[in-house]
């Protein structure tokens, strides 16, 4: 029976560990906190994952909270008028093809902690360090890393070609709340763009205490959505979530009268650079690892992919091991599976990249056609779930022009 290694039991980790026991491998799983750690810390994300994520985990019978959790039903966009305060300049909605889900990772984390162990996983609590990696790579055929942090984090190689950003390019923060007026019509992502500010999207979740809305603040760096440093209480995270939508989206502010935090962990901000790695680290010893999740691909949370863009390396390195049968897992089998990975992820990652800049002409005309044209609104919406459907339209001048006309004629 072949024997996989797996550092960090994330999205992607966890989600590949529990695959790979369901076709009988023993799997072994490092991750350094326990569920318990982890269901009493702060929060970890703003997952917002849509169908075809979800039915990734559906087919592994992990998908547990399809009766409790609220579903996104839709996507909307608005821009604030920039002379006219409190209107907007830019407005549209359109329903997903299938919900999607939010669940609080530390309800889900523990909860496969808990799939995996029962079906037979072995669970390690430890901080992975590269000594611990030698010992597993002369024990294991496949060591993965799952985790970009600390020493294992430092295995891979930063991808200057397909890494674009070498600074963060959003100064972010997370708000779980209780108490806000739900959108009228359907649920929804309701995004908004606040040009040279940054963006602002909330959407329904389920989180320890029940059904909550996720609000997630992106500043541009030095503008004034970047004013998370100094904020370090509870309260004072709350207030400051209240007084941008104030200042900036009062339609947003309006949902927020009666909000609390759904905890004290219910917040958190920070920044980082997206990045892309090479899959394959190198061990002192010459032994080799391969990276799978944010370990190698990391994205800006601006189009809400993040963990979509794990749970579906996870089932493309699922589908490409049990493949691979008794074969070594040598370097062309990692790159290979990556390269897979990559044949999907790497329009994510240009998406991503496109949405934190600022937009050309040609964009915002798409956005504002939207408007008047109810199959592109549609069109835009479900290209969350699959954002390879945006290209080459939504990324090219001549391409976008063409659409437009083909829509407008028909």
């Amino acid at each position: 029976m072949r024997k996989i290694t797996i550092i960090g039991g994330g999205q992607s980790g966890l989600q590949l560990g529990i695959g790979l026991l369901a076709k009988g491998y023993r799997v072994k799983m490092v991750q350094d906190r326990t569920p318990e750690q982890i269901a009493d810390g702060k929060v970890l994300s703003s997952q917002c994952q849509f169908n075809a994520t979800l039915e990734h985990e559906r087919a592994l019978g992990i998908e547990f909270w399809g009766d409790t959790c609220p579903p996104v039903e839709g996507i909307s966009f608005s821009v604030p008028h920039p002379e006219q305060a409190g209107a907007k300049a830019l407005e549209w909605a359109a329903r997903l093809d299938k919900p999607a889900q939010s669940v609080d990772q530390r309800l889900k984390m523990p909860r496969w902690i808990e799939e995996f162990t029962r079906l037979g996983g072995e669970l390690v609590i430890a901080t992975a360090d590269i000594a611990s990696m030698e010992a597993d790579a002369r024990t294991s055929d496949l060591v993965i890393v799952a985790s970009g942090k600390g020493e294992v984090g430092k295995l891979f190689e930063r991808d200057a070609e397909r890494s674009p950003f070498d600074a963060p390019q959003r100064a972010l923060a997370l708000t779980y709340v209780h108490g806000m007026t739900p959108r009228e019509e359907y649920s929804a992502v309701s995004f908004n763009l606040i040009p040279g500010v940054g963006e602002y999207f909330v959407f329904p979740a389920l989180t320890k205490s029940g059904p909550c809305e996720i609000m997630v603040f992106e500043g541009v760096p030095g503008g004034p959505m970047d004013c998370w440093k100094e904020v370090k209480t509870p309260s004072d995270h709350l207030a400051t979530s209240k007084g941008l939508l104030e200042k900036f989206l009062p339609w947003e502010a309006a949902r927020c009268q009666n909000i609390e935090l759904t905890d004290a962990n219910g917040m958190l901000a920070g920044r980082f650079p997206p990045t892309v790695r090479k899959p394959i680290g190198t061990l002192p010893s010459g032994a080799k690892v391969l990276g799978l999740g944010d370990a190698v691909c990391l994205n800006d949370p601006i189009t809400g992919q993040g963990a979509n863009n794990a749970g579906k390396a996870a089932a493309v390195y699922l589908s490409a091991i049990l493949e691979h049968g008794d074969r070594p897992f040598d370097e062309a089998f990692m790159q290979a599976t990556f390269d897979q990975f990559w044949d999907y992820a790497q329009w994510v990652v240009r998406w991503t990249n496109m949405m934190l800049l600022p937009p050309p002409p040609f964009v915002l005309n798409i956005m504002g056609a939207a408007q008047v044209l109810p199959g592109l609104a549609k069109r835009i919406t479900n290209g969350f779930d699959d954002p390879r459907d945006f290209f080459p339209w939504f990324a090219d001048e001549s391409a976008a022009n063409d659409y437009l006309t083909s829509l407008e004629a028909a």
